[in-house]
């Protein structure tokens, strides 16, 4: 079935010398793996690699077989332009970092359209602004709404996190637990948006903390989840 849909680039793996294997998630269809046979080559072609850097926002025309198999691309052209995201180290480095956590979080090859309208807007918002330190952190608590495991915010006054049960608590148990300066950058980042993240003033020390704590918490609530190994390369932007 041809399709025509807008995809954000998740993952790019060179295949032999001349072809690509790219996983898009795509506002159509979830999650979908195509492989792109001699685009490293091809001048000519309506395929070019430069546009499949990780989290560009495209237009695809796609055939979809829906099958669990390689799907196809027969046009491609970039739905939105980045001024600043694959420019800027710092930036350069949250996107490699963002596009590993969304690749292994999402799995499903369905539409989600809240989903994919949150990545693609936040992705726009994060190439526009300056004030970007804690826009990953964020993010990824934001985008737990679309995943099924936001916190509850119930009992917001308690003194513990239970990263397991995913809610507050005053009850120590041996569950992995957010407590102490910690809890109190948490709770700041819960119902506010992108434009007061730069308001949540945190050391570099809690920062990197804090974003440790709430990769632990993709790892405990989604089933085969792999720790980023550009976790590493942000930190070190960061520090």
């Amino acid at each position: 079935m041809q399709v025509t849909t807008k995809a954000i680039v998740l993952s790019v793996l060179k295949y032999g010398d001349t072809s690509l294997i790219v996983k898009a998630f795509t506002l159509s269809d979830g999650l979908k793996t195509y492989l792109l046979k001699g685009v490293l080559t091809t001048k000519r072609g309506k395929l070019k690699s430069a546009y499949f850097q990780p989290l560009t926002q495209l237009e695809l025309v796609a055939n979809h077989k829906n099958k669990g198999t390689l799907e196809s691309i027969r046009e491609v052209r970039v739905s939105y332009h980045y001024q600043t995201l694959h420019s800027e180290i710092s930036k350069n480095a949250i996107t490699l970092f963002l596009a590993e956590m969304l690749t292994n979080s999402i799995q499903e090859e369905e539409c989600n359209e809240g989903l994919f309208h949150y990545v693609e807007s936040a992705l726009q918002w994060l190439d526009a602004n300056i004030e970007i330190t804690n826009f990953h952190i964020y993010f990824l608590i934001d985008l737990t709404k679309y995943l099924g495991f936001y916190p509850d915010v119930t009992n917001l006054s308690k003194i513990h996190f239970d990263l397991l049960e995913g809610e507050f608590t005053d009850t120590t148990t041996l569950n992995p637990m957010i407590t102490g300066e910690n809890l109190i950058f948490f709770k700041r980042f819960l119902g506010i948006n992108f434009e007061d993240i730069h308001k949540v003033k945190m050391k570099k020390a809690n920062r990197q903390q804090l974003l440790q704590t709430i990769v632990l918490y993709f790892e405990l609530h989604l089933q085969g989840f792999r720790k980023p190994k550009s976790l590493a390369i942000l930190n070190q932007v960061f520090s």
